[in-house]
């Protein structure tokens, strides 16, 4: 076993926090004084006399815990409560003004403070899914978490744009640091120019108002594709505004990429997330900085923190070429799918070449599983993986057209169910009544109990194309991403042509199908994630984008959608030119949609493998995690 930095990231920002009082002198014992200053980024703005507020983030309501007034120069100081704990955000409105035009967050032991656009922008994309009208509020693990990725996009000490922003992974290299670019100049209009902050406000809000500038720009995170022309015509009345976008975006979203340390991970195939918001990651490949040689199967698996640092790389318990298959268990115990990605020989040498039929089992930094992993259950080519939540570990072997269980998650229990009528399976989901698996080549999926005997009519076939990704909502209903044409993740690969991308709905007992669904941009559809509210969000293999799809419930769903519209654009998605070919997907306690940079864009066969793992910041209603049932 390896392991690196491996240390507990649990980011809570801001119990040093913002704004000012006007007061001279040290402050009193029980109290901590914070510097600030508002710092347009926009010339000739006046500050002076800007009322100045502190507030603390709680899960009932925001709380004001300090205010004060800047002067002629902007600068500010607080005296702030010492007991204060939790996130706070700084917002501040003119002298004359009754809405707050600029905002900030403290994170851990800042010392100061910069209001200005970039912040404001940050904090309302940062912060977007827990904000109200004009101030956010939500669970402070989860909206510090946040915060802490808002620090990606804006340096909240000197107002300057964050450091993972301007550089790679990202920076000149994507369209991000435009688009940013672009939103602080729809600020900075406002701020020269009251009727601009009138058409921010009123663009942004769509049938719920806003009434903060940070308030605005966190309603165009959560539907960022409502109204993207008349936002950037606002961009591009911004005097002398840095460069930015030079054409409208069919989406005002903002992604992030993060390559960990560089030189690991080379085809990252799915995520975990942890009650702390931590991300888990398997990955296909061994690092080959010359894709022109052959690798053989990585032997690695990666923990992410919330803000896409990378905080530990492990080895070890059989870990080889894990494709898709990745899952906690209630005790915390993470489960991995081991498909044995590789070149073939004699690229990937013989006595190189990774197994092809085993599970890992990792707790608390030490493997449980054998170097050959745990083979019980006649595994073979396996990808994705269920923890049922009765505890059986459930596992799609796409190698032999089998379902294996582990009951209660012990190995040497493992039973085998058969084809369960289903040609190369591939992913399974558990909706609290019935277990549903995926095939791709006779595009079905079977419904079967808990025990492993299937329904009647089981397996389902005729609403699906070559299923991969499955999902569940609150209902219990099940999604499918219907991909259309993929026939790569099995050894047999089956040459057909392309059928019709899109994403059904099965009901939560089996009986019936809605759709399918082929709105919100889909192109070639793998993986699948169901967002906090129902709707659902695929990664594409091709087209660099993300859908995002009107769930069950269309009272949550934007712009007046029914159930399988497309929230994201029905001929571009949310397009990222930072994405590849993208597998896994999920969506973060904080609201953030995780996607993989799975496969290069144009693949070379002997290391095909993406490097990134992407991060649409603030984009989804948040999926919180349930705490392990050893606390952690």
């Amino acid at each position: 076993m390896r392991r690196r930095h491996i240390l507990s990231f649990a980011v809570v920002a801001g119990v040093v926090a913002v704004v000012a009082s006007g007061c001279t002198g040290a402050p009193p014992a029980d109290t901590s004084a914070l510097s600030g200053s508002i710092a347009p980024v926009a010339d000739g703005v006046g500050v002076d006399g800007w009322e100045v507020t502190a507030w603390l983030v709680t899960g009932d309501a925001p709380r004001e815990v300090a205010t004060a007034t800047a002067d002629g120069d902007g600068d500010f100081s607080l005296d702030l409560p010492a007991e204060t704990a939790g996130p706070l955000v700084v917002d501040a409105r003119p002298a004359d003004g009754e809405a707050a035009l600029l905002a900030s967050v403290v994170t851990g032991d800042q010392e100061s403070v910069t209001l200005n656009e970039r912040t404001t922008v940050a904090t309302g994309y940062g912060l977007a899914q827990f904000f109200g009208d004009a101030l956010p509020t939500g669970d402070a693990l989860a909206v510090g978490n946040a915060a802490a990725m808002a620090a990606n996009l804006a340096d909240f000490a000197t107002g300057d744009y964050g450091e993972v922003l301007t550089t790679s992974p990202n920076g000149s290299e994507t369209s991000t640091l435009a688009a940013f670019t672009s939103l602080s100049a729809m600020l900075s209009v406002c701020l020269e120019d009251e009727s601009a902050c009138v058409s921010l406000f009123e663009t942004a809000s769509g049938a719920s108002p806003v009434t903060s500038a940070a308030g605005a720009f966190a309603a165009i995170a959560r539907d960022p594709s409502a109204e993207p022309e008349a936002l950037f015509e606002l961009a591009q009345q911004a005097a002398g505004a840095e460069p930015g976008l030079s054409d409208a975006p069919a989406a005002w979203t903002l992604a992030l990429r993060f390559d960990g340390d560089g030189q690991s991970l080379d085809g990252p195939g799915n995520f975990a997330i942890d009650p702390r918001g931590h991300i888990w990651i398997n990955n296909n490949y061994e690092y080959g900085a010359d894709p022109s040689v052959p690798v053989c199967g990585s032997d690695e698996m990666f923990e992410f923190a919330p803000n896409g640092e990378l905080v530990g790389t492990y080895s070890g318990g059989g870990l080889s070429g894990s494709g898709f298959g990745i899952d906690f268990d209630a005790e915390g115990r993470l489960w991995l799918s081991n498909y044995g990605f590789a070149a073939p020989e004699p690229g990937c040498p013989a006595d190189q070449q990774p197994l092809h039929n085993s599970m890992t089992l990792f707790d608390d930094g030490d493997f449980l599983s054998p170097d050959t992993g745990f083979t019980q259950g006649d595994l073979s080519w396996p990808q994705g993986i269920e923890v049922a939540r009765n505890g059986d570990v459930w596992i799609a072997n796409c190698g032999n057209d089998t379902v294996a269980v582990y009951p209660d998650g012990d190995p040497e229990q493992a039973r085998n169910l058969g084809t369960l009528g289903l040609e190369q399976p591939f992913t399974v989901v558990d909706n609290g009544r019935l277990m549903f698996v995926s095939a791709m080549v006779n595009s079905a999926v079977a419904v079967v109990d808990h025990d492993g005997t299937p329904i009647d009519g089981s397996p389902l076939t005729g609403a699906f194309d070559r299923p991969m990704g499955l999902g569940v909502d609150a209902e219990g209903n099940v999604w499918v991403a219907n991909s259309g044409g993929i026939t790569l993740p099995c050894p047999d690969r089956v040459e057909e042509g392309r059928g019709v991308p899109s994403v059904t709905m099965i009901s939560p007992d089996g009986s019936s199908t809605t759709g399918p669904f082929t709105g919100g941009g889909v192109v070639l559809p793998w993986g699948l994630a169901v967002d906090g509210v129902g709707n659902v969000w695929v990664a594409n293999f091709d087209g660099q984008r993300v859908s995002a799809i009107c769930g069950a419930d269309p009272s949550v769903c934007p712009r007046g959608l029914d159930t399988g519209d497309g929230i994201s654009p029905d001929d571009t998605g949310y397009a990222f030119d930072g994405l590849t070919r993208s597998t896994g997907i999920a969506v973060d306690p904080s609201g953030n949609v995780w996607v993989m940079n799975n496969w290069e864009q144009v693949p070379v066969q002997t290391n095909p493998g993406g490097h990134q793992i992407v991060a649409f910041v603030g984009a989804a209603p948040p999926v919180p995690v349930s705490p392990f049932a050893d606390g952690g």
